[in-house]
């Protein structure tokens, strides 16, 4: 009698185990990738996702990711028009905007050393707001967006030091002015270093629908002498219904010399190094990424200032003939994505537009130098120095593309991504996501953040001479 009530009891528990098993099945991870086969050596580096996978509805999100060196132009009224063509405005087309700028200052040493200035942050995320707001009939003159503190760091010089902090949500700016019901986008996080600026939008009706958390940011400085802020990067964490991402707007270090590339490479090697989204006691139970490679879904754009391998008249030919493909076999980006020099494992779409750097100042149609070239006018090989990246399953791109915006010597350049996210049920048990290993990108330790400062107190010197002068930002 004993032994038919045990092999009832085992019969029922394996009919039980196939039903939770085919359950689970349902809602593999893999069923959301980008539909690329992928090693699970790439899957080692992101950690563990911080995902839910059982119990749980998937939805996408349209994101769109766009990156622009202004040139240390300020935004004009005018720029609203070019702004909203970049923008690519349409209702319910993209629920959140992620916008990285270059040189939104110029670079003089006051800027580079000094106290970091809001003015001109507030000044971009004021006109994105009017021209994400404006499209849905909030152009109220007293209508102002949400606008986080841009810095709260201690000390100077504010703009040079590798800066982990995060931005309140919901928060007030420093007016103490609240965002409005009626606007549309919110923002969500902004940040800026010197000339280098990212600002985060998302459609206010998400907010309601997913649980946003997390909103951090960090600034990672390594421009002249390894620690100033010209170069270097500005990044945005959140988690958006159980999946993390990341957001870096980039500056690299700029030169067509040959090994030049290798600055640059190493400048990215800092960055993945250096930035950290600290723990705060805020966060409570949730156990948000600290690294970069601890997200989900990770997006890296900006001036990233890889050149072609190629003499500058062939290059221009190729241009003329719009032979993209025969252009990109010189790219330096592709070639080091391709031996796994730089960004291994990382992606980007196909580039089937013209090379978005460097056009003329006295003529915006067409490139700088060339035969003949203007008295003064600088001689550079166009190059696609504007680029945007992803690293992380569950992300398709659906689009890549520039913008014919003749503000500066760049070119906009943009991507829209449609994401997959996971909506939690009731009773729906998350896992919890693993802390990335801190040796693998170790934080500065004490000892070095001493160092920096006796570097820079010996380099100020130097610097303070630069005071009031213009430094050309395209030759540090």
């Amino acid at each position: 009698m004993e032994r038919k009530r045990r092999s009832w009891k085992s019969k029922r528990f394996h009919r039980w185990f196939l039903r939770k098993q085919k359950k689970t099945d349902q809602f593999r991870l893999d069923e959301f990738s980008d539909g690329e086969d992928e090693d699970d050596s790439n899957d080692s580096s992101v950690f563990y996702s911080t995902e839910t996978d059982l119990r749980a509805a998937n939805d996408e999100l349209r994101v769109f990711v766009g990156t622009w060196n202004v040139a240390g132009k300020s935004p004009v009224g005018s720029l609203a028009v070019h702004l909203d063509e970049w923008l690519n405005i349409r209702d319910d087309a993209v629920d959140i905007y992620v916008l990285g700028f270059q040189e939104i200052v110029p670079l003089k040493a006051t800027t580079v050393i000094g106290a970091e200035d809001p003015t001109e942050a507030t000044n971009w995320n004021e006109l994105i707001g009017n021209t994400l707001n404006d499209k849905y009939g909030c152009s109220c003159p007293w209508l102002k967006p949400m606008v986080h503190p841009i810095t709260s760091d201690d000390g100077p010089p504010k703009s040079n030091r590798d800066s982990p902090q995060t931005t309140p949500f919901p928060a007030k700016d420093d007016d103490g002015i609240q965002f409005e019901q009626q606007d549309r986008y919110r923002l969500m996080a902004s940040k800026k270093m010197v000339g280098v600026f990212i600002s985060v939008w998302m459609r206010r009706e998400l907010l309601k629908r997913y649980d946003v958390s997390g909103i951090k940011v960090c600034s990672v400085a390594c421009g002249i002498m390894g620690f100033m802020g010209n170069k270097g990067s500005v990044s945005v964490s959140m988690t958006i219904g159980g999946a993390s991402f990341c957001f870096i707007a980039a500056h690299l270090a700029s030169g067509e010399k040959k090994g030049d590339e290798g600055r640059r490479n190493y400048q990215v090697a800092e960055i993945f190094k250096r930035t950290c989204f600290q723990r705060l006691p805020e966060d409570g139970d949730k156990l948000h990424p600290l690294t970069i490679l601890g997200h989900d879904r990770i997006f890296w754009f900006g001036d990233l200032n890889y050149r072609l391998y190629l003499e500058d008249n062939l290059a221009r030919e190729l241009i003329k003939e719009q032979n993209w493909r025969s252009l990109q076999q010189f790219d330096q980006l592709r070639r080091e994505l391709e031996r796994g020099g730089v960004f291994q494992g990382w992606k980007e779409g196909d580039i089937e537009f013209a090379p978005t750097y460097k056009y003329s100042s006295y003529n915006c149609n067409r490139y700088s130098g060339g035969i003949p070239s203007r008295a003064g006018e600088k001689q550079r090989t166009p190059a696609w120095c504007d680029r945007i990246l992803w690293y992380g399953k569950g992300v398709r791109q659906l689009s890549y593309f520039r913008s014919e915006i003749k503000f500066s010597d760049h070119r906009p350049v943009s991507a829209l991504f449609s994401t997959q996210i996971f909506v939690k049920s009731e009773n729906t048990n998350t896992r919890s996501p693993a802390v990335p290993d801190p040796n693998t990108f170790p934080a500065k330790t004490p000892s070095t953040a001493v160092n920096e400062m006796d570097s820079k107190e010996a380099a100020a010197p130097a610097l303070l001479s630069l005071i009031g002068k213009e430094v050309d930002y395209d030759g540090l």
